[in-house]
This record gives C-alpha cells, structure tokens and sequence, in this order.
C-alpha cells in the first residue's frame, strides 16, 4: 500500500529535499521545494518545511498524504501551497475548512487565517491579499481584496445568533470551518488555463503548514457545528461520517441563490443540501437544498427555489460543511480519511459544481482503484446509485423540496444513523418530509416490502398548497406503482405517473397521509375509463398524442414540467379519438400530462421529451 503511493508520486526536486528512512519522513531543506503536478505523494510520518524558503507545490489537482496515526507532528517555516477555487460572488457564503494552518517551527497543527489566502501570480508565486476595513463588505478580484466582516465560524449550536465572527484573526483551529464570501470583477491573470477569477469564481491560493494527524472536532446533542475537510487531499467523506457515532452521520451543505446580490439576510435565499452516506460501499444519496428566504434573525421565511445535485461522497480540498451532534463529545478527523481522488463529477467529488447530464452512465460498475491511506478497496464500491425513489413536492407554486425513499437491505422503520437524515429546516413555514419517531426526515432507508406503508408529513403556517410527485426511481424495479394514501377519505393518489394537488389549513400534518406500492380499492368503472387512454410523446415529430376510444368528452388537458407548474392548458377539447398537440418549443425534460373529463375523471401521464 504505503509503496505503491510513493511509486506513483511525480516529484520534481530541487537542492537537497529531504531524507527517508524507514518511516519514510520527508524534509525539504531552504531554497528548495517539491513539486506535484497531477500526483499523489504520500508521507508515512511527518514533513519539515525546515525555513521560509522550504516549499511544497501541489497543482493541478497534486495532493498529499500522511500515514501519522495520532496527533500531528509536521513542523516548519516552510508552507504548502494548494489551488481552489470558491463558487460566489462578493454577495454570497462559500463554506471552507483550510487545508493548511500557520507556519511555524513548533510541532503540530496551527491555527488559520485568511492572510494565508493568496492572490496567484503564476505557477508558484502569489501575493498577500489586502484585508479591508470591517465595514467594507465587498471583496474584489482584481485588485485582490478579502472582506473580513464575513468570516465566521460556529461550534456547537443550532441558533444563528452564536456564529462567531473570526475576521481577519488567524484564530481558526484545523478543522474548523469557516464561512467566507467571494470577490466583485475579474482578474485576468491565467495558471494551467484557469482563471484566476471569471467572474463568481475566486480561485484562492491556500498557503501554511499542511494540516495532519488526529484532529478533534467538539459536537454536542442536537447542535450544529461547522467543520469540513481539513487537509490538501481529498477524504472519504463517508467513511468520516459512518465512523465517527457522537454524529448523527450525516452532511449538510450550505447552498445560495446567486441571483440575488444583497448583503442583507432579509435579501438571502438559501439553505442546506443533505448527503447521506448509506454504507461504505455506495456513492451515498444527496438531497439538493430548498432555498428559503430570511429574516433579519435568521430564521427561515417564504419558500423561494431550488438548489442543484452535487456528488459529495468525496470532500475535495477546501469542502467546509455542518455535522450534527448525536451526543456530547468529540468526533475526530483522521488521516485515514485520507484518499487521493480528483474533483470531478465521475470521481464522486465536487467543491460545488452541476452534475452532468450524462453523470449516471458510469463506464464501470465500481468504483476504480483508490489510493488511500486505510487501504479500503475501493473497487468493491458500487457505482451504481441506491436503490431509491425521489418524491418533489412544489410547495405554494415557489420552490421545490425534494425527499428521498431508499431501500437498503437491513435498514430499519426507525432511525438508522448514517442513513436517515433529519430536515435542517425544522422551522420552516411550508415543508414535507418523512414522518419517523415524530421527528421530520428527508431521506428514509428501509427495507422494501410491497405492503410497507411510509408516513409522509406536511406542515405549514398558513393555508399552503403542495404538489407532489415521484420525481424519478433509480435502480429501482420493485414496484410498479407509487401512491399517496389519504387515510381521511381512504383515497389513494397515482404519484408516480401524476402529481396530486392538495391545499392544506395552516398546522402540522403527520398523521393523514402515507406512501404505499398498493392501492386497496376495487377497480371501478371510473378505472377502466382511465385506463383506456394512450398518451404517446413523438420525440420524432415533437407532438404529444393522447388517443381517447372510448370518446369521452373532454374538459381539458394540462402538461406540467415535473415541479408542477402549468406549461399550457387546453380547454373544452370535446370528443374526438385522438389529439394531438406540438411539444417543439419545450425543452429536454420529464413531464406530466392531466387529462380530465366532464364527468370528472382524472389521468395522469408522464412523458420525456428529448430533442
């Protein structure tokens, strides 16, 4: 293991560089650097960055690992660099965890600040940043400027009042994370054909003492805190959160409306995305965040947008994210985390990027050979998604929630930690979400059983309307049928073809409704009407056909994009056999047709259109 990562590590040294023994430590002696270009190197103990002039590069997605199985003892005036890029502009969060602390020729882990993010200049020179005044709020790209006023960091607390501001002080110890918000303009200047800002795209030089060892992150019961990756390789994120049991095993991701520039909280529209682990031997399941609306508190308002789907199994270099305490105590970050993996949407591994279209036609059905520092075999994981299906619900026509039902073999109907996630949002005004143990879950991990029955909760402040539907079933092929049973009027709801519209008086409802695979009613004659009609989508043509034999007397037709919102309406449509409407102007897309008769029969269909 420790010899195949030191075979494959591109070095390019300069001067006397270091020393190896049998513990394979590494000293980098003044006026002398490394350089890693697109590789990993791997250090079974400790590095010296022994004076000023010592310098370690990693480019290009280079990275390092360390072997130390207890506390740090890397040391030096020397520092590391590493690249990253940030996804804001100056009006919005990033959520970092440096990679490196100060420099300094104690041994051990030093505390970070933000005069260690540096302005590239080139392969390996950058420059200081200017650190403004704490009452400039907006940082530039060019010339390179950090506001302060917005580095904060939190431990241990669920109240927006006890971030702690952190400013320009090098007070963040490793593995605290940080929030930070990017840079206003461009800068032109261009390393490995990136540049260095385009425009909402701050790539930031990370210099210091590279972080190492045992770090100790404090959590305690039902509190957040913020922390992330501490190191200059990627971790496995799942297996940190599986792992570490004073956590409830699960990541949150802080995610924000980048249309809106205001420094104002009233103005913020954002929220968390949930990534679950599941096991070990999967990608996990990510749920992307509904975006909320603020008030001058920080408490969550009206619903406002969605966020996107990112791959977070592996936490690339910089990934800051929240955990939430399952007990009081200590979860620790270990170097056998550690794993080299490059930020990409096929790694598994993204900081915050839209995953591609063509992301889930994996080439391979596991995972490729990783090197890492447990030496976990990494070919034995799936890349194949689990077994799931994923509800959205459009909530008052503003923005989506999207739950997540996962079938895992040996899951329970209780909480299953590093499995189930709890909703961030447990005040929102307008939400739903799984009902286990009275608590409100986005993801649900149980074992499939065609009779199970899964409660399903709604909940708002005021009167509020949801449309629900299956989104999409992956690598699912159980069942045939999904409903929404209301066990108020012992109806059940096609959802998996159809979406149903309900309206709801303010309060809280766990209890009325549930997902079930099986609908116990007789089939009637309303039924067989359904049942009769055809809706075929002609990608060829680019025209929806629906044929209607029975000639029923149609009131309308509808289609819907899969988010529930009206595309085009047609009325009175009489009773012809067939019809058949224009689909050119719509785009690539999931999309839900409803048809209704006047004698108030309803049909629900969902066609893909592609170009």
């Amino acid at each position: 293991m420790n010899s195949k990562l030191l075979k494959i590590a591109l070095l390019i040294f300069s001067g006397i560089l270091f020393q190896s023994n049998a513990n394979a430590q590494m000293y980098i002696s003044p006026n002398s650097y490394v350089f890693a270009n697109n590789e990993v190197v791997y250090i079974k103990q400790e590095l010296e960055l022994n004076a000023a002039s010592s310098n370690f590069y990693l480019r290009k997605n280079g990275q390092l690992l360390q072997g130390t199985t207890s506390n740090s003892t890397n040391k030096g005036l020397g520092s590391l660099s590493v690249f990253q890029e940030g996804s804001t502009n100056n009006f919005q969060f990033n959520y970092w965890c440096s990679p490196v602390g100060g420099s300094s020729s104690s041994v051990g882990n030093s505390p970070f600040g933000i005069i260690q993010l540096r302005d590239i200049v080139d392969l390996t020179n950058s420059n200081s940043p200017t650190i403004l005044a704490m009452n400039n709020y907006n940082g530039t790209a060019s010339p390179f400027a950090i506001a302060p006023f917005w580095i904060n960091k939190l431990t241990v607390s669920s109240d927006y009042s006890s971030w702690i501001q952190v400013g320009s002080n090098s007070s963040l110890n490793a593995g605290e994370g940080f929030t930070m918000k990017g840079s206003s303009g461009t800068n032109l200047t261009t390393v490995y054909g990136v540049q260095n800002n385009p425009g909402s795209k701050q790539r930031y030089d990370f210099r210091g003492k590279p972080n190492d060892g045992t770090i100790s992150i404090p959590v305690a019961f039902e509190q957040f805190t913020l922390t992330g990756n501490p190191y200059p390789s990627a971790i496995d994120l799942s297996a940190f959160l599986i792992e570490q049991t004073h956590c409830t095993g699960i990541a949150y991701f802080w995610e924000q409306d980048k249309t809106v520039d205001s420094h104002y909280i009233a103005d913020y529209k954002g929220g968390y995305g949930t990534f679950s682990p599941v096991s070990r031997g999967g990608s996990g399941i990510y749920v992307p965040a509904a975006f909320y609306s603020y008030d001058g508190s920080g408490n969550e308002g009206s619903a406002s947008g969605t966020g996107g789907g990112y791959e977070r199994r592996f936490s690339p270099v910089g990934q800051g994210f929240m955990i939430d305490g399952l007990e009081n105590g200590t979860v620790e970050m270990k170097n056998s985390y550690r794993v080299f993996v490059k930020e990409d949407v096929l790694n598994h591994s993204q900081f915050e990027k839209n995953i591609n279209s063509n992301k889930t036609k994996a080439t391979s059905a596991y995972m490729s050979d990783i090197p890492s520092v447990s030496g976990f075999d990494y070919k034995t994981v799936s890349t194949a998604p689990t077994p799931q299906i994923r509800f959205n619900t459009l909530l008052d026509n503003q923005r989506v929630r999207q739950v997540v039902l996962a079938f895992v073999p040996g899951a329970t109907d209780g909480v299953d930690r590093a499995m189930d996630a709890i909703s961030s949002s447990d005040d929102s005004p307008a939400d739903v979400y799984f009902v286990i143990d009275d608590e409100e879950y986005l993801i649900n991990a149980v074992n499939f059983d065609i009779d199970k029955k899964i409660p399903i909760g709604f909940k708002n402040t005021n009167q509020a309307n949801f449309k629900i539907t299956v989104k999409e079933m992956l690598n699912f092929t159980s069942a045939n049928y999904v409903y929404l049973h209301d066990k108020a009027t012992d109806l059940y709801h096609d959802i998996k073809n159809d979406f149903y519209d309900l309206t709801l008086s303010a309060g809280v409802n766990n209890a009325q409704f549930e997902i079930t695979f099986k609908n116990n009613t007789t089939l009637g004659v309303d039924e067989t009407a359904r049942q009769s009609f055809v809706v075929y989508q002609n990608n060829s043509t680019k025209n929806l056909t629906i044929s209607n034999p029975l000639l029923l007397d149609l009131a309308s037709c509808n289609l819907y994009d899969v988010a529930g919102k009206l595309i085009f309406n047609k009325k009175d449509l009489g009773s012809n056999s067939s019809y058949t409407f224009s689909t050119s102007g719509l785009s690539d897309g999931i999309y839900i047709v409803k048809i209704a008769t006047k004698d108030k029969i309803e049909v629900g269909q969902k066609i893909i259109i592609r170009r």
